[in-house]
């Protein structure tokens, strides 16, 4: 264990750019049950990219939607307040999560499309299973894996000692706190916790790799620990780490998850992805920008 590295990854966790001050505003106001959508809308027209995202969410065929709308206003109410926080989170961390991660193999994307991907399939789960819905599954998902943003460059540093050590029998995570004395889950929940994201999503952070450990276990965390196996499996956001992870036993258990509930998840979040990528992309054009008005 490298006490040394551990403190420069901290101090790189610190450095780590906030969450942007409008999106944290409406988080904070998506927080009250009770706030009205006219409030919400004040705070998310004069931010471009956020604006598009909720105008396009609000017409997507994967959330379920029918028509057009073009008013912001209009949008938040047909959204709802779980779903305009997903897409506001969404939107505030695509940019940094867009970037390459050369520690894990993962090229300029990849990490994005496996966040939405575990973020799909947890979704998918949720049906496939008919669980109650969850108001954490989907944005957990989401940032489960963003400890490595800041964990690759010091994979790829000592990246000879990890894989040896891997390759042993450790699993990756495992390796990574062997030889840099943190992992990538670790990591991750700290990030989470000092932008001041509810403490189940840190959690979920922190043992999505082992659910059978944490304490208290959720059944969200479930999901995201089996949505991630699931996306793994056929291709998403494969990198480095290869295929050495099993769904947990009791996560499986717990769930009530059978080889036949995987493989229809499976094939739903592959042919689903790149929609719900496209209605959570800021960068790509939506004719109603201008529209936010009633």
């Amino acid at each position: 264990m490298s006490v040394a590295v551990k403190d420069a990854v901290m101090v790189r966790v610190r450095s780590l750019p906030a969450i942007p001050g409008t999106a944290t505003n409406v988080l904070n106001l998506l927080q009250d049950p009770n706030m009205d959508a006219l409030r919400i809308e004040r705070a998310v027209r004069y931010d471009p990219g956020l604006t598009a995202n909720i105008l396009k969410l609000s017409n997507s065929a994967y959330f379920g939607y029918q028509g057009k709308i073009g008013s912001v206003r209009q949008a938040v109410v047909r959204l709802g307040w779980k779903r305009l926080y997903e897409v506001v989170v969404a939107t505030s961390v695509h940019g940094v999560m867009e970037e390459p991660v050369a520690g894990y193999g993962l090229p300029q994307g990849e990490l994005w499309r496996h966040s939405i991907g575990v973020a799909v399939a947890a979704e998918g789960l949720t049906r496939e299973l008919k669980l109650p819905p969850s108001d954490e599954s989907f944005t957990a998902a989401l940032l489960h894996d963003i400890g490595k943003l800041v964990l690759g460059a010091f994979v790829a540093a000592d990246f000879d000692r990890i894989q040896e050590v891997s390759e042993r029998g450790m699993t990756f995570e495992a390796a990574e706190r062997k030889i840099l004395g943190i992992d990538h889950c670790e990591v991750g929940g700290q990030i989470l916790q000092n932008w001041a994201f509810p403490p189940a999503l840190v959690n979920a952070a922190l043992w999505h790799h082992e659910p059978d450990s944490a304490d208290p276990s959720r059944f969200f965390l479930d999901l995201v620990h089996v949505a991630d196996v699931v996306c793994l499996m056929i291709g998403i956001g494969l990198g480095r780490e290869g295929l050495q992870y099993q769904p947990a036993g009791g996560a499986l258990s717990r769930l009530g998850i059978r080889a036949a509930h995987l493989e229809r998840v499976a094939a739903r979040t592959q042919a689903q992805i790149e929609e719900v990528m496209n209605a959570l992309n800021p960068d790509a054009k939506q004719e109603s920008l201008n529209q936010t008005g009633d």
